[in-house]
């Protein structure tokens, strides 16, 4: 937290003004001084972004796919959704040939301010544009779009959540119909009293509303996920400050997070019957990201070379870890072009780095 910025919980409801998870985070993170306005997502949390730049080279590897797939046209549109401090769009431009580079229109999407020493190439907006031809990519922005919470009251009936501003919950109102359509199809709560449920449908909406807005090219969404068959019996919603997990209060002062129903989204975009949904394992192996040892013979013939290469195959295990980074989920949907993730033969070369 910046000390000369504070919070104050008065500002998010004050312990006293109780209202649905949905409404309270959205006012806490997005609200005038909410935690994503005033914050650095960087101080509080690592993404595979901040992981290691084999993130960033990895997109680039999929950017020229994407651009190969639509034959390479004058202007190609790379749109980071929720980019944070634009960190994984300098990652990129730094791996691209300069060929790819001077065609590249580079966009962060995020609601906060444009930060200062970005890239003066790199577009700061706080939507998605029109007709993208090119690659949009959306890492661990799902998890921050609000939604409700749901719960089996002692009756059998689902209700929202309410929280007030110290995070103190109650019962609510009965769930309403197109939340429980939703349920219903997407998330089925389990008759015990005390499940819960998180209704996803700004997910779906948002990420119609963002990768409908691709007229050529590849939608991407990077997150926490389940399906519909490994649901959380009791929801996922979370805190984070600071780099640890705490209980999730909306005043402002923490990262609050959900996991998401990808295969939702999914179903809810234009072509969404054309998306795959990969792990990140297997989407970044496939883009070149592997976590194998260097050779020894490096290590007598060249000793630095070796050093470097062992601290990237400890970087690659971190991201392709099924137990951590590697275990979230890739949405991937091409419009217009055939899928890109997932074709034979090497992953194409990015700037200086696969020499």
């Amino acid at each position: 937290m910046n000390p000369v910025d504070p919070v104050h919980p008065e500002d998010f409801g004050g312990g006293t003004a109780a209202t649905t998870w949905r409404a309270a985070a959205e006012r806490a993170l997005y609200g005038p001084g909410g935690f994503f306005v005033r914050e650095s997502p960087a101080a509080h949390f690592r993404t595979a972004v901040h992981v290691s730049p084999l993130f960033a080279e990895a997109v680039a590897r999929l950017l020229l796919r994407v651009d190969a797939a639509l034959g390479r046209p004058a202007e190609l549109a790379l749109i980071d959704v929720g980019a944070g401090r634009g960190e994984l769009l300098h990652g990129v431009l730094d791996a691209l040939p300069p060929g790819v580079t001077a065609r590249l229109r580079p966009c962060a999407v995020e609601r906060a301010g444009r930060p200062g020493g970005l890239d003066p190439r790199i577009v700061w907006r706080d939507r998605v544009p029109d007709g993208v031809v090119g690659l949009l990519f959306a890492n661990e922005w799902l998890d921050n779009v609000p939604v409700d919470v749901v719960e089996r009251d002692a009756a059998g009936v689902p209700r929202y959540v309410t929280v007030d501003g110290s995070g103190r919950e109650s019962l609510g109102a009965p769930v309403g119909r197109e939340d429980a359509e939703w349920l219903r199809r997407w998330w089925p709560l389990s008759p015990e009293p005390g499940s819960r449920a998180e209704p996803g449908r700004p997910r779906d909406a948002a990420w119609a509303r963002a990768a409908g807005r691709v007229a050529r090219g590849l939608a991407v969404a990077v997150d926490y996920a389940h399906r519909r068959g490994n649901r959380p019996p009791w929801g996922s919603l979370a805190g984070y400050r600071e780099g640890r997990a705490v209980r999730p209060v909306p005043d402002g002062s923490c990262d609050l997070t959900w996991h998401v129903a990808l295969d939702a989204c999914a179903a809810a975009a234009p072509g969404g019957e054309r998306a795959v949904l990969l792990p990140q394992r297997e989407a970044l192996r496939e883009l070149g990201v592997r976590g194998g040892r260097p050779p020894l013979t490096l290590a007598s013939s060249d000793p630095a070379a070796y050093v470097r290469a062992l601290g990237r195959a400890g970087e690659a295990a971190e991201l392709t870890d099924p137990a951590g980074l590697g275990g979230f989920t890739w949405l991937v949907q091409p419009v217009g072009v055939p899928l890109p993730l997932g074709a034979e033969g090497p992953p194409p070369a990015v700037g200086g780095i696969d020499k």
